[in-house]
């Protein structure tokens, strides 16, 4: 499986944040914000990355992640200049998905706990690879269901998705659809038949109804204790860096910290790491947290 992080937009609504600078880069507490997805696609066990954004911001995003190398995985970089929707990720990435299916998260998302990873996921690429799924699709609880994409559940044990409807103004649950997505190869040509909404987009959640009428779609509902978070304005950004900044002050451990989960998951050696460690200056506070992995 191939992932994509899909980086792009102007950031209006993080305005004058991002009048220099890319919103990808922005820092959550103490890591820029582009760390926080490409650390859930690592977490699911994912090597070979695409990051679409806007021309001008990934000079600067190719310039703090260079190639991957360095963390044992491989990026590569896609441009996406006119906000076309999130559907229009697999059009781009068509030659770098290849034939392989495709898990894609939105840049400014944040997701933690302990259901995004590569043992929490096993099971359902299982049902992938059987063909009796084609797409997963993530659901949160939330208080405001009315911003975001909405799933309707037969039940309330939610065994079965029923309907998905964006921002609707009177929602039928409060789970929200989530900006992490896992599709078979097959979104390509569906993404391929789309036609753009009324305000010109290609949009995702037409997608996800494709599969829903087809019997392909499972819902993966986040419990308890897990938080997704959307840092994509100001008051959310803001909320993100004291929720990173509070796990990590009382836990001790960092959240998104690329190089300690390349190297608990393989993709890195020990010396590696030591070499890594190194490139950052003595009495950093991130160099000493990867002297204490090692």
């Amino acid at each position: 499986m191939k992932g994509i992080i899909l980086a792009g937009g102007s950031g209006t609504r993080l305005a004058p944040l991002t009048n220099v600078m890319s919103k990808q880069l922005l820092p959550v507490y103490d890591k820029p914000m582009i760390c926080y997805p490409l650390a859930t696609l690592m977490s699911i066990g994912i090597r070979q990355i695409l990051i679409i954004a806007k021309s001008d911001d990934l000079i600067n995003i190719k310039k703090f992640l260079g190639n991957g190398r360095d963390l044992g995985i491989r990026l590569s970089y896609a441009v996406q200049d006119e906000p076309k929707g999130i559907a229009d990720a697999f059009i781009i990435g068509e030659k770098f998905i290849g034939k392989s299916d495709v898990c894609l998260v939105l840049g400014d998302n944040i997701f933690y706990g302990s259901e995004v990873g590569v043992d929490s996921m096993q099971g359902k690429f299982e049902l992938m690879n059987k063909k009796e799924i084609d797409a997963f699709i993530f659901a949160y609880h939330v208080s405001d269901p009315e911003r975001y994409g909405v799933v309707e559940f037969n039940n309330e044990n939610q065994e079965k998705a029923i309907s998905i409807e964006e921002k609707p103004k009177k929602p039928k649950s409060n789970w929200a659809v989530t900006g992490l997505y896992i599709y078979s190869n097959n979104v390509i040509e569906i993404a391929k038949n789309l036609k753009p909404s009324a305000r010109g987009e290609l949009e995702i959640t037409d997608i996800n109804n494709v599969y829903l009428k087809r019997d392909k779609l499972g819902v993966i509902t986040f419990k308890r204790g897990f938080a997704w978070l959307d840092a994509g304005t100001p008051d959310s950004l803001l909320d993100s860096a004291h929720f990173i900044q509070t796990i990590e002050k009382r836990q001790g451990l960092k959240i998104a910290c690329l190089e300690e989960i390349a190297y608990r998951k393989g993709f890195i050696s020990k010396e590696k790491l030591i070499e890594i460690s190194k490139k950052y200056k003595e009495g950093s506070a991130y160099r000493k947290y990867l002297d204490l992995i090692r």
